[in-house]
């Protein structure tokens, strides 16, 4: 399973990257607004530390950008990604999983501009663009659960249908809005390619009440014997 970084803060990359070894990047509207960098400037931004790290192209490390959510038909959807993916050879564009935005996606995978489809909260909405060869599809799993949904066989009937129809590994499914070390865990039992979450949710994974008794206990002995 692959892990992606939530967020549109260069800090943020850069530190998941040098710490938890991250493999790509999802950036949405609202992460880009708390950035507090311009639309441009902050995916710019991001295009070109890739560059300085050496990691272009998008199977190196996929970063997904948001085109403007208002836009509800498709080819103002396609003129807009077009000049995004100029921009860098990692950036996928994230269309929302509406009609306008299924087709928008098929035009622009063959075109060969990689497409991430995004806001799906059920199964039937994650099959087309695998039909149609979206790179990446990303169901919401936090906003569901925070409803009181449980969403393990919601991703594990995603996996069984792209497994039926030779779509597994071809379209990736990204668990997205993660809020917690055990929805991640709970996406890698149901057998999701990839997790993307904010850094606070990877920091919490290293975090159990065991461990830190566990290192108090021995640093306690350590201290208590002659080096």
């Amino acid at each position: 399973m692959k892990f992606f970084l939530d967020s549109a803060k260069l800090d943020e990359i850069k530190l998941a990257y040098n710490t938890f070894g991250i493999d790509g990047v999802t950036t949405n509207p609202r992460h880009i607004m708390l950035s507090e960098k311009p639309f441009m400037t902050a995916i710019t931004d991001i295009a070109n530390w890739i560059k300085e790290e050496g990691l272009e192209g998008v199977d190196k490390f996929p970063v997904s950008v948001e085109i403007n959510p208002h836009f509800d038909n498709t080819e103002d959807m396609i003129k807009m990604a077009r000049e995004v993916a100029k921009l860098s050879p990692n950036f996928v564009i994230k269309i929302p999983a509406i009609e306008s935005g299924i087709a928008a996606a098929r035009i622009l995978e063959k075109e060969g501009i990689r497409t991430n489809v995004t806001l799906i909260f059920s199964p039937a909405q994650a099959i087309l663009p695998a039909k149609n060869g979206s790179l990446f599809v990303s169901p919401f799993i936090g906003w569901k659960e925070q409803n009181g949904e449980d969403c393990k066989e919601y991703i594990k009937n995603i996996v069984e249908i792209y497994k039926n129809y030779g779509y597994h590994g071809k379209t990736q499914i990204i668990c997205a809005a993660l809020r917690t070390p055990k929805q991640i865990a709970d996406c890698a039992v149901a057998g999701a390619d990839i997790v993307t979450c904010g850094l606070a949710v990877y920091q919490d994974c290293m975090k159990h009440a065991y461990t830190t008794q566990g290192l108090k206990t021995f640093c306690e002995a350590w201290d208590n014997t002659a080096q």
